[in-house]
């Protein structure tokens, strides 16, 4: 069995995020030291989950910025790109932070020789995807092995976690209302893969020789529909609510109408995604090549304080 690589320092580019912050605290805790790039370094607080010795240094770094990507990396052994764009605002698009983005450390890394590279996608991407979100997630993945062929892909499914935005919202949703709208008839299928998990498999990704150059489909243990989630949350919260279909056309037509809204509760690439299934194809490389055993929604949902 080959040996793992010994890993003493990465850059986690989006380690205040909802998985990057998992990842820090990961790294962290298996006594590696950590430097988080991020736009506002002063906000970086150490994950309580990290352990009192952890190193953990904040920098300040912007994917858009090459410079900026140099000084963050420099020192450092290996690199984590857990930078994501949900939503486009001004200079801030699909196309500048996943892809001119992820095409701009993917540079400095080779440029510094930096040994491993893991970059954070989604299962699903597709370059013909009607998705502007679905494409560039896609085309960052393509320009990043342009660059260093030699970088791992991770492509999870829709997160959850205690703090997660995924199952909260639905709760917010099924606390608040008597009846609650569905993507179509709700039987579109999910594997939702826990946030530690995620975190293990880039802690695995950095440090394992086999996983160079591979792409990893990260897929919980349950493959649950929509509504199954739904239903779920419901128990969870003791309530019981009326489910109610809504057909794809009033889906599109209320995000069309949110997009003009400052802040949109929903968007065109959220229901897009809906559309279809979210899971690990049959022959694509997942938990169980790394290692890992992920753990399913039903195990967790106890853990949340809703």
């Amino acid at each position: 069995m080959p040996e793992k690589h010994q890993i003493s320092c990465v850059a986690v580019f989006g380690g205040t995020g909802f998985l990057g912050m998992e990842i820090v605290a990961r790294l962290a805790s298996e006594g590696i030291d950590v430097r988080v790039g991020v736009r506002q370094p002063e906000k970086v607080r150490p994950p309580p989950d990290a352990g009192e010795h952890a190193k953990i240094e904040p920098v300040y770094a912007d994917v858009r910025d090459e410079s900026s990507l140099a000084l963050a990396l420099d020192g450092c052994d290996a690199a984590v790109n857990a930078v994501g764009l949900y939503v486009e605002q001004s200079a801030e698009t699909f196309e500048a932070v996943h892809e001119r983005g992820a095409a701009n450390l993917a540079r400095q890394c080779a440029a510094l020789k930096i040994g491993r590279v893991v970059h954070i996608s989604g299962i699903g991407a597709d370059l013909n995807s009607a998705s502007p979100y679905v494409r560039s997630r896609a085309r960052g993945e393509t320009l990043v092995r342009d660059v260093m062929p030699e970088t791992v892909i991770l492509s999870p499914s829709v997160l959850f976690g205690p703090q997660d935005k995924f199952i909260n919202t639905l709760a917010q949703i099924i606390s608040r209302a008597p009846v609650v709208p569905m993507f179509g008839d709700g039987l579109m299928r999910l594997q939702p893969a826990y946030v530690g998990d995620v975190a293990l498999a880039t802690h695995k990704a950095l440090t394992d020789p086999q996983a160079a150059g591979q792409t990893y489909e990260l897929g919980g243990a349950s493959v649950l529909t929509y509504r199954r989630i739904l239903e779920l949350v419901m128990e969870r919260l003791h309530k019981n609510r009326v489910l109610l279909p809504l057909p794809f056309a009033v889906w599109d037509a209320l995000a069309a109408a949110s997009a003009l809204l400052p802040a949109s509760p929903i968007t065109r690439d959220q229901v897009a995604l809906m559309k279809g299934d979210n899971v690990v194809a049959d022959n694509a490389l997942s938990f169980a090549d790394l290692g890992i055993e992920p753990r399913a929604l039903e195990d967790i949902l106890p853990d949340y304080s809703f």
